[in-house]
């Protein structure tokens, strides 16, 4: 019996996977009902914060109107613009080396034995530690510049893509290797074909925890290095009691991570949608 070609060692898991239709049309027809439920939560706490903020100190806490104002000036003298691309250049540099590290790693990690043995005792005693720790030392070797924003957010973003793209090459469903060896697949087909697609999800709950990390080693960042940025809008705008110009950097960093979170859940619905149930 031959060994199988890379093209003829597919595994048709959609079939595996796939939910009946009846399903499909439950769920668009309670997709309005969850999000008017949504938006009304919204809105009522919105409501809420400005009610309960007209009779606190402005120094304490601003209504939402009084924030509202603020962005709109911040924007008209494009500061608010400006720093919020210095945090994204960033960000999107040091999360870009940890994925391209990270991911690689992780299955060469659950691949072979003998990096295991190597590289476990380091993997967890770095990530048993609070990464803040180690922050100044990073503004230490690399300065108060660009290159150690990208370290930090790097660190901050590397072991949860790590850590999940080793889970989910170790986690691989045992029929699946089964069906593989009974094929008379290859080592190399079997990781194309039946571990990789199965590390997918895995990945892409790594990359959704680590833009999390991302914004809050971005954030770090900016406020032990040169003060700029979003975070260092938060920071100055403190310092100077201004608080309804200092709320409009935390709803731009909270804004980012539902736009980038959302897009990566829907980017994982496109490329495993065996993974969606």
């Amino acid at each position: 019996m031959t060994k199988l070609a890379d093209d003829e060692l597919q595994v048709d898991v959609k079939k595996l996977t796939s939910t009946p239709k009846s399903g499909g049309r439950r769920t668009r027809s309670v997709t309005p009902l969850k999000w008017t439920v949504r938006l009304s939560a919204v809105v009522i706490f919105f409501i809420a914060w400005q009610v309960y903020a007209s009779g606190v100190s402005p120094l304490l806490l601003v209504p939402p109107s009084a924030i509202l104002a603020a962005a709109g000036h911040m924007i008209a003298d494009g500061q608010l613009g400006t720093d919020t691309l210095l945090s994204l250049e960033a960000m999107v540099t040091g999360f870009g080396l940890a994925l391209l590290i990270s991911v690689p790693l992780g299955l060469v990690w659950a691949r072979y034995r003998v990096v295991d043995w190597v590289i476990q005792p380091f993997v967890m005693a770095i990530f048993s530690t609070p990464l803040i720790a180690l922050v100044p030392l990073y503004v230490l070797w690399f300065g108060f510049g660009f290159t150690a924003k990208v370290a930090i957010i790097g660190s901050f973003s590397f072991f949860p893509l790590l850590l999940n793209t080793y889970q989910g090459a170790i986690s691989v469903d045992p029929m699946y290797r089964d069906v593989a060896r009974a094929f008379r697949a290859t080592d190399r087909q079997t990781w194309r074909h039946v571990v990789l697609p199965s590390c997918i999800p895995y990945i892409a709950a790594g990359i959704n925890i680590s833009l999390g990390h991302a914004l809050t080693g971005m954030i770090i960042a900016e406020f032990y290095t040169n003060a700029s940025g979003l975070g260092g809008l938060v920071l100055n705008n403190a310092d100077t009691f201004q608080t309804a110009r200092m709320f409009v950097p935390i709803f731009v960093v909270m804004g980012l991570g539902v736009l980038l979170m959302s897009s990566t859940r829907w980017l994982k619905r496109k490329i495993a949608p065996w993974a969606e149930r």
